[in-house]
């Protein structure tokens, strides 16, 4: 153990969406937590980055998501709220695409289930309403007014910043090569540059988190991700108050997208980029000329206006499990270590809520939140 701190209640491996907020959450409950970022607060390696984050409160990947939605758009303001910054920006949603496709179907049933308000547009309604868009005219098309995006970066400096002022020890550039279970049952944890030790461990270090757990193996697997911003020709099609965010299916694939904000250029990416499947230690991380091909293919047939000059290109990560739903649980053997993982390139907008989850369990054992489909024995 380090020489010069006590053992702790918990450390928190990964200081990015989710480990920030869990952070936050365990320190603002008297928990004596220490963070643990084996790179900077914030910083571009990883998950957690790329300006703007969507979130929608129609959910097409399961109507089990709603009721946590539901608490994340409350911890979203609240977060807000708390540190003046501005974390989250309601824009409208829409997800979209042919009759009987599932972003569409799936949103329209999570909507009806929940008795979320909604409209149900054509692809030529859609484009009457926000010109920015080109769809053709017999998609189907579901607009909710509460979707938009979160800030990743000022969420992680926000979390973070109220985590410090609750008592939480913080450190950046300091990474975790192993852990091991101590002999009253608590965790030792070796990093680069000291030993600590904890009653319990949380593991939300995201891309990386299956090489700290071998239960993780085949079960959260990264995936290089590529974002494009092209800057419109006619960009007032494209600010926040003309442009909701949008995920559509359509034949070449599911594609996302984001208004401007804050760097010129919308903002759009592809599911599974080019299905590359990578070591987040050794992978291409500069965005190459197929990239970029890509993405303005997709631009210049389905938002033609929008398809200018390149502005800027970049990589993160997804981390996939087998479902593309999420991992929240303790390791088997191993209930003093809980995980978050496997979030599927559709998690940040949780963070909030995965935040207070992840605390629960390292706290409590338990969480009233209900993740019974997230556990780690339906592999």
């Amino acid at each position: 153990m380090s020489s010069s701190d006590e053992r702790r209640d918990a450390i928190v491996v990964g200081v990015g969406g989710m480990g920030s907020a869990t952070a936050y959450h365990l320190a603002d409950r008297g928990v004596d937590v220490l963070g643990l970022e084996r790179f900077d607060i914030p910083h571009t390696q990883g998950s957690s980055h790329g300006i703007t984050r969507i979130i929608r409160r129609a959910y097409y990947e399961h109507p089990s998501y709603i009721p946590l939605i539901e608490r994340a758009y409350e911890l979203w303001d609240d977060l807000a709220d708390e540190t003046g910054r501005p974390v989250i920006h309601r824009t409208g949603s829409i997800d979209a695409g042919p009759q009987g496709n599932i972003v569409f179907e799936g949103s329209l049933r999570s909507c009806k289930e929940h008795d979320i308000p909604h409209e149900v547009l054509t692809g030529a309604e859609l484009n009457e309403r926000f010109p920015g868009y080109n769809l053709p005219d017999e998609y189907r098309a579901l607009y909710q007014e509460d979707g938009g995006f979160v800030v990743p970066e000022q969420a992680i400096v926000g979390h973070t910043e109220l985590a410090q002022a609750a008592g939480a020890e913080i450190r950046a550039r300091e990474g975790v090569h192993d852990w091991a279970e101590t002999p009253d049952g608590g965790v030792r944890v070796w990093t680069d540059k000291d030993t600590y030790e904890a009653d319990t461990l949380v593991l939300a270090a995201g891309a990386w988190n299956y090489k700290l757990a071998d239960a993780l193996d085949g079960l959260a697997v990264p995936e290089r991700q590529v974002l494009a911003w092209f800057q419109p020709e006619t960009p007032s099609l494209y600010e926040p108050e003309q442009l909701p965010v949008w995920n559509i299916e359509t034949p070449e694939g599911r594609f996302y997208g984001l208004p401007i904000y804050d760097v010129p250029g919308f903002k759009l990416g592809k599911y599974h980029h080019l299905d590359e499947s990578v070591d987040p230690d050794h992978y291409d991380t500069d965005p190459g000329p197929a990239d970029e091909v890509l993405l303005r293919d997709f631009t210049e047939k389905y938002f033609p206006e929008a398809a200018g000059p390149t502005m800027r290109l970049a990589t993160c990560m997804f981390t996939n499990s087998p479902d593309e739903h999420f991992i929240l649980d303790t390791l088997p053997d191993h209930p003093q270590v809980v995980v978050g993982a496997g979030f599927s390139g559709h998690g940040f907008k949780f963070a909030t809520v995965i935040g207070e989850i992840l605390a629960d369990l390292a706290d409590d054992g338990e969480t009233d939140h209900p993740i019974e489909m997230f556990g780690l024995d339906r592999f």
